[in-house]
Formats: structure tokens, sequence, C-alpha cells
């Protein structure tokens, strides 16, 4: 609960101890050699879900599918865009996570988060600084306990049509049938990521059992029992083929650890 994690939070800070927050872990690499430290999950327990009029207050674990299903059925709008997105709320919070044109920092009112001296406090929309894929939670290493955001009403069917749209759009365009920690690089300004890697040539490159995939060229996929070691190494490559192309840099979104 709110007062264990603190106090844990507390625990590991006087002692030095390095540690990492995680929801789903759906957009996280660990090296091989393993996180030293203490893994904190935030999933499960934080799975509060809350309506009043067209408010949501929802806590950090519960997952994006499961609430645009619950604002669906509320005949509630503007969450859509989360539907297909396999995190948890604290993770997209934090990554400002977003997709067809939607972002968090839509329909985000306030989220209350454990800052870094162990003390809980709710930040506005303007204080959480929320771009793209990033806010004041990332950048301090805060811990998002929970969520408020406001919503439209709307006609059910609506936004059903847009949540399947969304959902077949993913399944025709992402490789979703292999496993992946999600689109890998940050979308560079003016540049799609995805492009760039395949005018470099690298659709289908790989390394050891990691893959630039064939059906998006924006995700490396493991298709081989890859490691992490390989997967890095084909970041690296990417970013250096891709740089020595274009002169563009290509960020990771793809969070790593160890």
């Amino acid at each position: 609960n709110e007062e264990q994690l603190v106090n844990l939070v507390k625990y590991v800070k006087e002692r030095d101890i390095k540690y990492y927050l995680i929801g789903n872990g759906s957009n996280l690499l660990v090296k091989d050699s393993g996180f030293e430290g203490i893994i904190i999950q935030v999933y499960k327990n934080f799975n509060q879900f809350k309506l009043e009029d067209n408010v949501a207050t929802v806590g950090a674990g519960v997952l994006l599918t499961s609430i645009a299903n619950k604002l669906y059925n509320n005949e509630l709008k503007g969450f859509e865009f989360a539907s297909g997105i396999p995190g948890t709320l604290g993770g997209a919070v934090c990554m400002n996570a977003g997709a067809y044109g939607g972002e968090i920092k839509d329909c985000i009112i306030s989220a209350k988060v454990i800052d870094d001296e162990g003390n809980i406090i709710e930040l506005s929309k303007e204080e959480l600084k929320l771009g793209y894929r990033t806010s004041i939670v990332l950048k301090e290493g805060y811990i998002v306990i929970s969520a408020k955001m406001e919503f439209e009403k709307s006609d059910k069917n609506d936004i059903r049509e847009k949540m399947d749209d969304y959902l077949n759009r993913r399944k025709t365009k992402q490789p979703l049938e292999l496993p992946s920690a999600g689109s890998t690089f940050k979308r560079p300004e003016g540049y799609f990521a995805g492009k760039l890697i395949m005018d470099a040539g690298l659709k289908g490159y790989s390394v050891g059992g990691a893959k630039v995939s064939e059906k998006h060229c924006g995700f490396i996929v493991n298709h081989n029992k890859a490691n992490a070691t390989d997967i890095l190494k084909l970041i690296e490559d990417v970013q250096k083929i891709v740089y020595n192309k274009f002169g563009v840099v290509l960020e990771t979104e793809v969070r790593i650890i160890g």
C-alpha cells in the first residue's frame, strides 16, 4: 500500500540502495548482467478505479487497456488511443504515453506521486511538465501512485469504433506476434524512426536472435532466443548507421536498466 511504498523508498534511500520502479515492465530491457538492487513493482495492489461524473481517479497499477474498457462501458471518450498500449497508468504518466494523435497530457488533471524525499504530493498537469515521452516524474525519479483524468460523454458505438480501428491498425502494422519491448526509438523531430531505419536499408537486419522487424522497422523483435546483449548491439548498430546516413540521432524509447 501507499504507506509501505513510502517506507520502502525511505529505507532504500537512507541506505543508498539502488532501486527501479516498474509497472507491467512492457517497455523495459534488462541487461544480461541483471540489476543489482531492488525492483519495486507497483502493479496489482495499486488497482483502484473510481469514477465521479466525468472524472476518473485511477491507481498507477491499472492496465491502460482496462481503463479504456471501463471508460467505454461508462460512455466516456478520450482514452481510445491507449486501448492497445500494454502498460500501466503509472508508466504512461511517467512517459506521457501516446498513440494515434492522443496522449496522457490530453486527459490528465493531476497525479499523486512520492517525491525523492519520500513525501506524497499531488502535482497538477502543469507541474507534471508532460512532453514527448517525458515528464517531471521521469526526470526527478518520482513514483506515481494514482492520477485523476477527465473525459467527455460520447456515443458508445463511436467509442467502440475508434478503439477497434486503433487495435486493427496495431495488429496490421506492428509485430505483435513476436516478443518486443514496444517501439524501440523515440520519434526524432521532423522524422519517423521506422522510416529512417527502413531507408537506411536495415529492414530485417539482425544481430544474434534480435532483428529489426520487417513489419515495422521501429520495432526490434526477439525472433530467435535473443539475449539483451544482442538487442543492445542491434540498437547501437541501427543508431550508428542511421546517423552516418542521415545525420539524425535516434534516442531509445525503451528503458534500459542493469
